[in-house]
């Protein structure tokens, strides 16, 4: 017996070690938040296999670390590049593959405002639990959107860390302009397939928000709504310093913009500013808007970002 003594107290300890080690293990906590419908989304785990309807809301994902929790996305998310590898689900004119979907068996899918509440409320009748995620009308609103697609993921941390470090890039460009008084106008081109009423964007977006932000002056503001066509003759008018050319993208090039009849006499013209610009970078509301505030104020003030 007094040689089972010493073996015995090991046994014990053991047992009372791996007892202790087990409670140390954390468990999933569950995820409860309220979306941008006014719905109580209720996780039991933050999701670990999750579908993207929205290129904003990929970007997010993989931004803050969770890229490798989504299964599938919409046929527009191609960034970053990895994204492109993921099965698509749809979207192109609005229409979305449940049936694709439902045989990712996700346990979240993260839907955005280019989606219905039709369309949630169709995934939901699967059985596919579903959280829309509202577009941010600032860049604390953005924030917010990283943090909730944080605790959804199990990303708390890193999308703390990423709201921090956005926030941070942002106060150095408004520190960098604070002193600055000069603020071309400019003119962002959506479309310009019709070069006599082109596509721009006007007040209340966040493209406008963003030049404000950059030391610029959207002549767009000057349009009724948030986008709109404005006439040749009302950018004449207008005479934009900067011509910024969102369409690139399309193939629009400055040196097509310089043979638009009646376009010669334009300052930006004369004065070679028509600049390409990454429209994803502004129409995206995730968090390369930050990307976007920064290209604005380099290429309208380079003297100041160099």
């Amino acid at each position: 017996m007094k040689r089972l003594l010493p073996l015995i107290s090991i046994f014990i300890f053991l047992a009372v070690l791996a007892s202790a080690c087990g409670s140390a293990v954390p468990t999933a906590a569950t995820v409860t938040l309220t979306d941008g419908l006014g719905r109580t989304v209720d996780l039991s785990a933050p999701a670990q296999r999750i579908v993207s309807l929205a290129p904003s809301n990929t970007e997010i994902l993989f931004a803050i670390g969770a890229g490798a929790q989504v299964v599938g996305r919409d046929d527009f998310s191609d960034f970053p590049e990895d994204a492109k590898k993921l099965p698509a689900v749809g979207g192109s004119m609005g229409n979305y593959n449940f049936e694709t979907i439902a045989s990712l068996k996700p346990d979240l899918v993260l839907a955005a405002e280019i989606n219905t509440p039709e369309q949630v409320k169709a995934l939901e009748d699967l059985g596919i639990k579903v959280y829309y995620l509202s577009n941010p009308k600032s860049l604390d609103d953005l924030y917010a959107n990283l943090r909730t697609v944080g605790s959804l993921s199990g990303h708390d941390k890193e999308a703390n860390e990423l709201a921090d470090q956005l926030a941070a890039r942002v106060k150095k460009v408004q520190e960098t302009l604070a002193n600055n008084t000069v603020k071309p106008t400019v003119f962002y081109e959506l479309d310009g397939s019709e070069p006599a009423k082109p596509w721009t964007t006007g007040a209340g977006t966040f493209l406008s928000q963003l030049m404000v932000m950059a030391g610029g002056v959207n002549v767009g503001d000057k349009m009724e709504g948030q986008y709109g066509q404005m006439s040749l003759e009302v950018i004449l008018a207008e005479n934009p310093d900067v011509i910024l050319l969102g369409d690139a993208a399309y193939g629009t090039t400055a040196e097509q913009v310089k043979t638009r009849a009646g376009w010669e006499g334009l300052k930006a013209v004369k004065d070679n500013q028509i600049l390409t610009f990454d429209d994803n970078l502004v129409s995206r509301p995730g968090p390369r808007l930050v990307d976007g505030l920064e290209t604005l104020a380099k290429l309208l003030h380079p003297d100041l970002f160099k």
